[in-house]
């Protein structure tokens, strides 16, 4: 019998830290491997208690539900060692974020967003061509994971273990799990008017080299919308740039002045 949860649960890739600020990273939407999520928030663990938030591929939940779940885990987190807790969302992730800041945005101490996905309905090709996956016969599905790499990242800026971790999860996603989350990304939208009461620090990253998504200008439309933001411009960078070699979030996060004293 399996031992993976049928629901969306915490994972800790490091050692617990419970002295440290609780740092929630919500992954892109193929991402329920741990050995990506584990690269994406490396060396992480020397400034907070870090848990990944992991959605299996046999979840087809809404947004509203994923966003419940969410809220369910942290406030347990919470109940058993009360903190500080950052919230980061990265591209799909991005978009689970901004729903719970709508419902509970008092939980945040601070709050990042990575390449949200949030400007994928505003992307005609892609939102036009998410139809099209219900139609793809499994095979050309199969190949065609493989084909999105360059994509998802700079493949130069890749290590061999990032990319093969990349490459792992992109192939590793359901074709069904993804019909269903392409279709949340086309039907999300988020109350503007909540987000623009947050009065907690949020930081921003996009990268210009996104061949996905317009991320540098959803940044910077992100940035109109609450009222404490900041922009991080990441120049040579894809979609997936916590994963490149010279990518650190914690980096980022020290360079911009992010972390809480």
């Amino acid at each position: 019998m399996s031992k993976i949860p049928h629901y969306p649960y915490f994972f800790a890739p490091f050692q617990s830290h419970s002295d440290r600020p609780l740092f929630i990273f919500l992954p892109g939407m193929d991402e329920t491997g741990k050995e990506l999520m584990t690269l994406q928030v490396a060396q992480l663990e020397t400034a907070f208690d870090v848990r990944c938030f992991v959605i299996p591929a046999d979840t087809l939940d809404s947004w509203d539900v994923l966003s419940q779940q969410l809220i369910a885990l942290i406030q347990t987190e919470l109940k058993q060692i009360p903190r500080q807790v950052y919230l980061c969302g990265e591209s799909f992730g991005g978009c689970v974020a901004l729903n719970v800041l709508t419902q509970v945005p008092e939980l945040f101490d601070r709050i990042i967003l990575i390449n949200s996905a949030s400007s994928f309905h505003r992307v005609p090709w892609l939102f036009l061509g998410s139809f099209f996956l219900a139609w793809t016969p499994p095979f050309f599905y199969d190949v065609s994971s493989a084909l999105s790499l360059p994509f998802l990242s700079q493949l130069t800026r890749l290590d061999s273990t990032a990319h093969h971790a990349l490459m792992k999860a992109a192939q590793d996603a359901p074709k069904q799990t993804a019909e269903q989350r392409l279709a949340l990304l086309r039907q999300f939208r988020v109350d503007e008017g909540k987000l623009q009461k947050i009065t907690q620090p949020v930081l921003l990253i996009g990268s210009q080299e996104d061949h996905l998504l317009p991320s540098v200008n959803e940044a910077h439309r992100l940035a109109r919308i609450f009222p404490n933001a900041q922009v991080v411009i990441l120049p040579h960078s894809g979609h997936a740039c916590l994963v490149e070699s010279d990518i650190l979030l914690i980096r980022i996060l020290q360079d911009a002045s992010f972390l809480l004293a």
